[in-house]
């Protein structure tokens, strides 16, 4: 995946429903150009669908995730990897051990799974910790 490609799927995911149209216009390509970059990503199973976003109470079986990411080598490179994945809900710069916080919102365990194997293959993790969310206590 290159720039361009993670830039669309940025696009995407703030709105799924974006048309080919206001995608080509917001990245400054054709539409030819986003309709090809859309079909090779989902061909490549990197988009593997496109989803409502609902109000975190809204959605009680979600399963949300919390990985702590170190770096090795450049962390932008893997930083634009991990805005690309769709597991990733957020992705937080941070300091101590661990270099990033991606919070992970996932609908099953398969699916969390595929997610973190997807997130340990990047080029430049050198180490991953995932905690669960099991309840939130205060909001």
């Amino acid at each position: 995946m290159d720039a361009l490609d993670q830039q669309l799927i940025a696009k995407l995911r703030h709105d799924a429903r974006a048309s080919i149209a206001e995608l080509a216009k917001a990245l400054k390509v054709s539409r030819g150009t986003i309709t090809n970059r859309i079909a090779r990503l989902e061909r490549e199973g990197v988009i593997v669908g496109y989803t409502v976003k609902l109000r975190p109470d809204s959605a009680p079986d979600e399963i949300r995730a919390w990985t702590s990411i170190a770096v090795e080598g450049n962390q932008q490179a893997v930083i634009r990897a991990l805005l690309g994945e769709p597991g990733v809900a957020a992705l937080h710069d941070t300091n101590g051990r661990w270099d990033l916080l991606a919070e992970l919102r996932v609908g099953s365990l398969a699916e969390l799974s595929a997610t973190l194997e997807r997130i340990r293959r990047i080029k430049g993790v050198s180490a991953t910790e995932t905690s669960i969310h099991l309840q939130t206590l205060r909001g």
